[in-house]
């Protein structure tokens, strides 16, 4: 389905230069963030308790807040509303024997005169388990972005490779740095929301490469801005349906999935964006910039169709005895 209909390719690579800077931008104030107002780290990286209440009627949130900032074992927790007015959510970074030995019986005598509910769960994570998810998080993530860089060198050639690796960079630096800037809880699924960025780029990156390499072989000119030009050209329209849809859908989970998925779905809305973004004017115009030879490429192909012809024509000589 063609959805841009054009006479000539669409000029991408004139104002590489500018959406470089554009990028280079993102990346310092996202690390910026990052080091100045930092992740927000959830339960599961930091540690700590989560109990999940639901009251018959509407829930007594700022009560609440009041009797547990004067509990001992809860100081510093933050209560807030979850999914509706009758469900609330109380987090604490303590992770005591204490706390866990009680944690459920503890806050219903705490809470007893705040109306009927019902403790839906108690979750607890002690800080070693916590750094411990936190260090196989980040060991998923490198070992990741080293396969992908070994698979798109084996498919592909090490110009390709390099260029991916830097756009998930990229992808994953800016996806880190909205986190910090809106302090979203970082937590398991929000890992899990960084591997599908990976993998999401990945894959409209390998997509738009694909069609570059098929340029290479076919389209007339020598010179790779204008390959680059009229490949990504030729993938607009399917990158946009794509993107679209994705977006789209995820964009209903992160306005009706409540807040148990909201940090997920914030987190993948980014990523499409970025990801989208980063296959056509950063991936590309890094491999132009790497100093992608098209003669010598075609000169290899050429070469490799030519010992293929000759291994062909070997292996017929041999199947008719002639040798």
């Amino acid at each position: 389905m063609e959805v841009f209909k054009y006479k000539e390719p669409i000029k991408f690579m004139e104002n590489a230069k500018k959406f470089g800077v554009f990028s280079i931008v993102l990346i310092i104030l996202s690390l910026g963030l990052l080091f100045t107002k930092g992740l927000n780290y959830g339960i599961d990286f930091a540690g700590g308790t989560i109990v999940q209440i639901k009251y018959e009627g509407t829930a007594p949130i700022d009560r609440v807040r009041d009797i547990v900032s004067g509990h001992k074992n809860y100081a510093g927790a933050t209560v807030t509303s979850f999914g509706s007015d009758s469900e609330i959510v109380i987090r604490t970074k303590q992770a005591s024997k204490s706390v866990k030995g009680g944690a459920k019986v503890e806050v219903q005598k705490m809470l007893a005169s705040t109306g009927k509910f019902e403790i839906r769960r108690v979750d607890l994570v002690g800080p070693s388990v916590g750094e411990e998810l936190k260090t196989k998080g980040l060991m998923a993530m490198f070992f990741s972005i080293i396969g992908i860089l070994l698979y798109l060198s084996f498919r592909f050639e090490w110009r390709f490779a390099t260029a991916s690796v830097v756009a998930l960079v990229h992808d994953v630096t800016i996806a880190m740095g909205m986190l910090a800037l809106f302090q979203v809880e970082v937590n398991l699924p929000i890992l899990a929301a960084i591997l599908t960025i990976l993998g999401y780029s990945l894959n409209d990156t390998v997509i738009v490469f694909d069609r570059i390499r098929e340029g290479v072989r076919n389209i007339k000119s020598p010179e790779m801005e204008d390959i680059v030009n009229e490949s990504v050209t030729r993938t607009l329209s399917r990158t946009t349906l794509t993107s679209l849809t994705t977006f789209f859908v995820v964009l209903t989970l992160y306005l009706l999935g409540g807040e148990i998925i909201s940090g997920f779905s914030f987190t993948l809305l980014v990523g499409v964006i970025v990801g989208t973004y980063s296959s056509i004017f950063v991936a590309s115009p890094i491999l132009m910039w790497l100093n992608f030879s098209v003669v010598e490429f075609r000169e290899k192909e050429a070469a490799k169709l030519k010992r293929q012809k000759e291994r062909d024509k070997q292996r017929a000589m041999y199947e008719q005895g002639t040798i």
